[in-house]
């Protein structure tokens, strides 16, 4: 009667040194399973090599090929993966198993304060480490140095686990960060977050009119000007001579980290099912990707405008999956990403992660950040402005620090 539980999502490791670890998913399926399986990969770091895909519009076979790690905890990215699928009865005519009006409950939003009696390089990202280990997602985060050199973190969490209500939860946390950072720190305390989050999530009240132009652009350039990621011409066709029922689409373009992801969730964003699909990106950087796809109705993309507004999106999350820049900010140098929120209302996993990270391998200290949503030409963004300590990134040019942290987040580190 179906799949086995334990059969849904089945890794087999690499069996040598520079061999892909592969990951099956066989399953029922649902528009955007694809982008949703992505993410959680990306969430744990790992780069797609190659994929393959394939679908009936009711059970789905999907493979994985990753590049290993040692550090990934593959039982608990085996986890996250079934967490996302849709179960046996979504495709059953037994419908008395399910749950009535079954709807996923919004997680519990939590406060995370902390004091520390000094900064330091790399800080903020150590504290990062330690909540991407508890699976502790970071929603919201506001930083800030006091004049006599004490910071303040405020960090917005859900819990993944959904245990952060709990004292042993808590007192868990409050252990791994005193353990990472000694005795720096003066206090700590976690609570249920209040209307303090919404006023967070909000962000500043506005962007200065010069980032909304330029970063945030939805329009395609005719060169390749400063902030556009691609350094070979993006490709992405439209065919649909080759098969009766689907339109395929090609996209020949350079990899980058979580590429998949980004093409998985522009098709979700527009409703798009992938019927059949494989994917292989080279040792020199260049990837190929052929998907055949059909709308929500069933039918081909045969429309020109919808082809046109598709292959233009694509195009633009290729070229610009992230946004990332450097300016200036009254005296001071400010440092901005932002990336879209898929229309589920979730953002790209391990942004801020990457970005501190980026900072301790420059070896540059943070004076404060703010993350809030901005609704801007009509989109969600999920916008990071980080002020740069000046008395520490002042030898840094800002290209400098405007690449390194680029090229975390794409992975070409």
């Amino acid at each position: 009667m179906g799949v086995l539980y334990e059969d849904v999502v089945v890794i087999r490791h690499a069996e040598k040194p520079g061999d892909s670890t592969v990951i099956t998913v066989n399953c029922p399926d649902k528009t955007g399973l694809g982008c949703d399986l992505c993410r959680v990969i990306l969430l744990f770091g790992l780069s797609i090599s190659r994929g393959d895909f394939s679908t009936d519009g009711k059970w789905c076979y999907i493979v994985f090929w990753v590049v290993d790690k040692p550090t990934t905890r593959w039982h608990l990215l085996q986890k996250r993966l079934l967490e996302v699928c849709p179960s046996y009865f979504s495709t059953s005519d037994i419908d008395y198993y399910r749950p009535e009006n079954q709807q996923p409950k919004e997680p519990d939003v939590f406060l995370l304060k902390f004091w520390c009696s000094c900064d330091r390089k790399g800080l903020l990202h150590d504290v990062t480490e330690v909540l991407f280990v508890l699976e502790l997602t970071i929603k919201r985060v506001k930083v800030s140095t006091t004049p006599d050199g004490r910071v303040m973190f405020l960090f917005f969490l859900t819990d993944s686990r959904e245990l952060l209500h709990t004292k042993r939860r808590q007192e868990e946390t409050i252990d791994y960060l005193t353990a990472a950072l000694g005795d720096i720190i003066i206090s700590c305390e976690i609570d249920l977050a209040g209307p303090e989050f919404t006023a967070c999530s909000q962000g500043a009240p506005f962007l200065p009119s010069e980032i909304t132009e330029d970063i945030f652009s939805l329009e395609l350039p005719n060169g390749r000007p400063s902030g556009f990621l691609s350094f070979n011409p993006v490709s992405v066709t439209m065919d649909n001579n080759l098969s009766p029922s689907h339109t395929l689409v090609r996209i020949l373009c350079q990899d980058h980290k979580g590429l998949i992801y980004d093409i998985m969730r522009t098709l979700k964003d527009y409703n798009i099912q992938v019927s059949y699909g494989r994917f292989y990106a080279s040792s020199k950087g260049s990837c190929e990707l052929e998907l055949f796809i059909m709308q929500a109705d069933g039918r081909k993309l045969i429309d020109p405008s919808k082809q046109n507004a598709l292959r233009s999106r694509l195009r633009m999350e290729l070229l610009r999956p992230l946004r990332v820049g450097v300016v200036s900010r009254g005296p001071d140098t400010e440092l901005l990403v932002a990336n879209p929120v898929e229309l589920s209302g979730r953002g790209r996993p391990l942004v801020f992660y990457d970005i501190t990270l980026a900072f301790k391998i420059l070896n540059a200290c943070i004076f404060s950040v703010e993350i809030g949503r901005h609704m801007i030409h009509g989109r969600e963004w999920e916008v990071y402005r980080i002020l740069l300590d000046e008395g520490e990134c002042c030898s840094l040019p800002r290209k400098k620090v405007e690449e390194g942290v680029r090229n975390r987040l794409m992975g070409w580190e």
